[in-house]
């Protein structure tokens, strides 16, 4: 059980920061200083996480796979932003 707490805050420290970074993306309307590679990494850690928790033989937390999915969800919004920024940068010339 505190395995469990311990990994519940490691996710949930990780988490407070993606909110914060999804809004800056969305506000900076650039993708100058972000690194996809990055965030792909990131993705395709919790990617990993997610799958551990449903396959781990000791039995089915729901709660410690919420914040799994939650901090997916935000980095995949920010996946989705650097995009839109990328394009943004395209169409104003910034390189």
């Amino acid at each position: 059980m505190l395995a469990e707490i311990l990994e519940i805050f490691m996710i949930v420290s990780f988490g407070c920061s993606w909110p914060l970074n999804v809004i800056k993306s969305y506000k900076a309307r650039t993708a100058k200083g972000k690194s996809i590679a990055f965030l792909l990494f990131i993705e395709f850690g919790y990617v990993c996480g997610i799958t551990s928790k449903l396959i781990n033989e000791n039995g089915f937390k729901w709660y410690v796979l919420f914040f799994y999915v939650l901090n997916f969800i935000m980095v995949g919004a920010d996946i989705v932003l650097y995009f839109r920024n990328k394009a943004l940068d395209k169409n104003s010339g910034v390189k």
